[in-house]
């Protein structure tokens, strides 16, 4: 593109928290367009390891005016996701512009100015859509581990195949860590070890015969702000949904060690001092922010200063984010809560004033 093509609003990503955004700008009238960096929909699921399922049922992974096909109860797997999030975008007919990495956002004084890999574009407001899950953290002592050991980040384990022979850690207590755990010890004779930082809440995925779930929305713990949430709820980890570490000792002989604190040639080191000789280590340990793109001064420790979203600078927003309001706010079924208040109050201040329908 020779010149800026302007938007009065441009979402920053097509996942599932742009999809929703989408919807709800069209519904509005808001002239918009969706920068997505990848070639395709859904590349950060498709980059998932591929037995990957969600932990909430299809009642509760639809986006807004769209239910998640198939079974309610079901829980589906990582493709069908994908499939799901490029139905949506076609039955919406949202404008995604593909390829569209951007590399800078800066406020101007007529607005906002993007630049991406495929040229600039303006706009009046800009919705930060970018995900959870941005900058894969591993800690810096995995330098020190020698050549020959295998090294993954869980955003970048496929299936047991990657891995060579020899033992096999896998580092990190949440929901992926216990996830690749327990098939690395299903495809090997022999059991995965598993390094904990700290103890998540284990919670059972049926409860008297319903879905968590259900059970969650339907006593609106889904839709309680943070603030409000119990501390079990509302802690930095996550809530084990139908795994526990004890089960996982149990049913798969996986071996449990402390917090990994060192590295050295083949050998980890645990906060209690023991060791271990590896062959292999998954680093399920997170995801850390990365918006050191967007230049604006609504920033602390290199995490947006918002309300729900909504940022002291005009016409800057956030969606997507781990608890950006609920505990819901990056899930697929609870996302379209925070895009609906967040398009409600950009489509208000930009004189549209018309009301905004799940």
């Amino acid at each position: 593109m020779s010149q800026p093509q302007r938007f009065p609003v441009v979402v920053v990503g097509a996942g599932q928290a742009g999809l929703a955004a989408g919807h709800f700008l069209k519904r509005a009238g808001v002239p918009f367009v969706i920068l997505e960096a990848a070639d395709r929909l859904g590349q950060a699921w498709r980059d998932r390891w591929d037995s990957l399922e969600l932990f909430t049922p299809a009642r509760y992974s639809g986006l807004p005016g769209m239910p998640f096909p198939g079974q309610p109860w079901r829980y589906p797997a990582r493709d069908e996701v994908v499939e799901f999030l490029q139905a949506y975008a076609d039955t919406f007919e949202l404008p995604i512009h593909y390829r569209r990495r951007v590399t800078s956002l800066r406020r101007t004084a007529t607005g906002y100015e993007l630049d991406t890999t495929e040229g600039p574009y303006l706009a009046d407001a800009v919705i930060v859509a970018t995900g959870a899950f941005q900058r894969p953290n591993v800690p810096p002592f995995a330098a020190g581990l020698a050549a020959e050991v295998v090294q993954v980040h869980s955003s970048q384990y496929r299936n047991p195949s990657q891995l060579g022979p020899g033992t096999v850690l896998v580092v990190g207590g949440g929901n992926s860590g216990l996830q690749i755990a327990d098939e690395l010890s299903k495809a090997s004779a022999s059991p995965a070890h598993l390094s904990i930082g700290s103890r998540q809440t284990p919670m059972p995925r049926r409860f008297l015969g319903a879905d968590l779930f259900w059970w969650l929305d339907h006593l609106g713990m889904m839709r309680v702000p943070q603030a409000k949430m119990p501390k079990w709820l509302a802690g930095d980890g996550d809530i084990l949904v139908g795994q526990s570490v004890d089960g996982l000792v149990r049913d798969r002989g996986v071996v449990t060690h402390p917090r990994t604190v060192g590295a050295d040639g083949q050998v980890v080191t645990f906060a209690d001092g023991t060791t271990l000789d590896v062959a292999n280590v998954v680093w399920a340990t997170g995801y850390r922010p990365d918006f050191s793109w967007v230049h604006a001064p609504v920033f602390r420790d290199g995490r947006p200063v918002h309300v729900r979203g909504v940022t002291a600078e005009p016409g800057l927003y956030f969606l997507g984010l781990e608890k950006l309001h609920t505990s819901g706010s990056a899930l697929l079924g609870w996302v379209g809560n925070d895009a609906r208040h967040v398009v409600s109050h950009l489509a208000s201040g930009a004189g549209v004033g018309r009301e905004i329908r799940t």
